[in-house]
């Protein structure tokens, strides 16, 4: 006799003889529904006061999106001076001397180390202090406290993704590159980091988002970047919900758009392996 397959007890049969639904799949969108309509109807919350629709609330809208322009500005720079700090600060670790080695190795565990909150206060405040004593005048304003604090702190995490990325490169391609009469500088040019920097864009680009999401901590040194602007409007209109809201998506939209953008160089270079 045929065997039938047997259901699944929390499956709810389909009165028209379809396939049999399971209840938890419809968790989600009916708790998003409820949700929503409890926002809507609830005079608790306060959308108004980031309503687009109203003038205070595009005004508000504007305010809040205007930091993002530091934000980007702020995280462009430190990625790019901690992708060559960590470029720096990799090849000696890459020695087969222990004495080069060493102060890189001393370097990257060191700045792991250390929080990112209090290294920014410690640049943003302290170093100046130390460069004053020694006879140098270098006043740090927020824009490059916040950009010399991040720098610092992912160049370590670059560095380290830098050795894994050259690490992974045959040691055949170095031994080949010396037989044509290419020296280290050359070699590393032309053979072995474009073939790493294909490897390691991924990570890379992961480091980035980092930074930028990492770039929040500025605001508590009055960098004027979305965060900032955030906290300002919350402290005049008292509705730190719907702002800090409306700040989270729009950390979403910057990292969805810099994940978009970092696939399509990714197929570009050749990264994803996937074909």
């Amino acid at each position: 006799m045929p065997q039938h397959p047997r259901s699944d007890p929390r499956e709810i049969p389909d009165p028209a003889g379809g396939r049999a639904r399971n209840p938890r799949r419809l968790l989600l969108p009916v708790s998003l529904c409820l949700l929503l309509g409890g926002c809507a109807s609830n005079t608790s919350w306060g959308w108004y006061v980031i309503n687009p629709m109203t003038p205070n609330g595009w005004t508000n809208v504007k305010f809040l999106i205007s930091g993002m322009g530091a934000t980007i500005l702020v995280s462009a720079i430190a990625a790019a001076i901690s992708i060559f700090l960590g470029l720096i600060v990799a090849l000696p670790g890459l020695s087969a001397n222990r004495w080069i080695r060493l102060p890189s190795r001393i370097y990257v565990e060191f700045v792991r180390s250390i929080p990112l909150l209090p290294m920014l206060f410690w640049v943003f405040y302290g170093l100046p202090i130390v460069l004053k004593s020694m006879g140098i005048s270098f006043p740090i304003d927020p824009f490059w406290g916040a950009i010399i604090t991040l720098a610092i702190s992912d160049s370590a995490f670059t560095a380290e993704i830098y050795r894994a990325g050259i690490q992974s490169i045959a040691r055949g391609q170095t031994e080949a590159a010396q037989t044509v009469g290419l020296n280290y500088i050359q070699t590393m040019r032309y053979v072995i980091l474009p073939q790493a920097i294909r490897r390691i864009l991924p990570p890379l680009a992961n480091q980035f988002i980092y930074i930028v999401k990492m770039s929040a901590f500025a605001s508590v040194i009055g960098m004027q970047e979305l965060t900032r602007r955030a906290n300002e409007l919350v402290v005049t209109e008292y509705r730190p919900l719907e702002i800090y809201t409306l700040l989270i998506l729009e950390y979403l939209v910057l990292v969805l758009a810099i994940s978009t953008f970092v696939r399509w160089l990714e197929r570009k270079m050749g990264s994803d392996e996937r074909g």
